[in-house]
């Protein structure tokens, strides 16, 4: 076991070092002032005083319920259904609390981030949003999306949003003329947490969630019998986005539209040290 934590340990150091000398070659804003716009997708768990950065479809829904579980506001992860977890407002955000009250906290509490390789991070937020019935980003994201990219669109697409096709969702992406805005699901990690102003004591990764999660609930000395839970929390019967899976969607863009596609996650990419793929 021993060995096991060494290796976890110093695989932490790495992360972090990565991620500062990458900040510090490509970003000067080490200087600048925390505002509450920046620690907006933070939550806070004062029990066993933890700060979680929500990166969307890294695992963010589990993460909840397990600080959800820290905080005494559930006795099991297994009991906390997904729109408790996104709509019931039980977790404060870093940004309700005052000037003092955020930097007590950034100074204080364990702060930590998990993150995904960025092109299945974009995959798997596609598929849960443009691929099932969704009431907000259909309408709102859809109908733009499908009436700027779509040549002879029918009523019915340009009436519902829906189907918007993976090639069109990436043209909206690196639109520099978006017809409508960024959403958290595929913004940069950069921009969400802002790693290079705020320095996170833990980086986690998707792809070694388990091992790396429950390191982390050692490390805060959460309770023995509290595991991170393993289940998939939307649309459990379908398949995780894989490589394999992501490299189908990647398979039907350009290679241009390939390319300004990692170049748009660079920073992604360097700062948490994922191969190009």
């Amino acid at each position: 076991k021993n060995n096991k934590w060494k290796s976890l340990y110093q695989i932490q150091r790495e992360r972090k070092q990565i991620m500062r000398e990458t900040c510090s070659k490509y970003k000067s804003n080490n200087r600048r002032i925390i505002t509450p716009y920046h620690v907006s997708r933070i939550f806070v768990e004062d029990k066993y005083r933890v700060l979680y950065c929500e990166v969307p479809k890294a695992g963010c829904s589990n993460w909840k319920r397990v600080l959800m579980v820290l905080n005494g506001l559930a006795s099991s992860t297994k009991d906390i259904q997904h729109n408790t977890v996104h709509y019931g407002n039980y977790l404060k955000r870093l940004d309700g609390f005052d000037h003092k009250g955020i930097y007590h906290r950034l100074n204080t509490y364990t702060k930590m981030l998990f993150i995904r390789e960025p092109f299945e991070k974009l995959v798997s937020a596609f598929r849960d949003k443009f691929e099932h019935p969704n009431n907000y980003y259909h309408p709102v994201f859809g109908k733009a999306i499908i009436s700027r990219y779509r040549v002879n669109a029918t009523k019915e697409a340009l009436r519902t949003g829906s189907g918007v096709k993976f090639k069109e969702f990436i043209q909206y992406l690196l639109d520099v003329h978006r017809p409508v805005g960024m959403d958290i699901h595929w913004d940069h990690v950069n921009r969400l947490c802002s790693p290079c102003l705020i320095d996170y004591d833990f980086v986690g990764k998707f792809e070694s969630m388990e091992e790396d999660a429950n390191f982390f609930l050692h490390l805060i000395g959460a309770p023995q019998n509290l595991t991170f839970p393993k289940f998939k929390d939307r649309h459990s019967n379908e398949e995780r986005t894989t490589t394999k899976i992501t490299q189908q969607y990647f398979a039907q863009l350009s290679p241009s539209q390939r390319q300004r596609s990692y170049d748009f996650y660079y920073m992604d990419y360097l700062m948490f040290n994922y191969s190009k793929p």
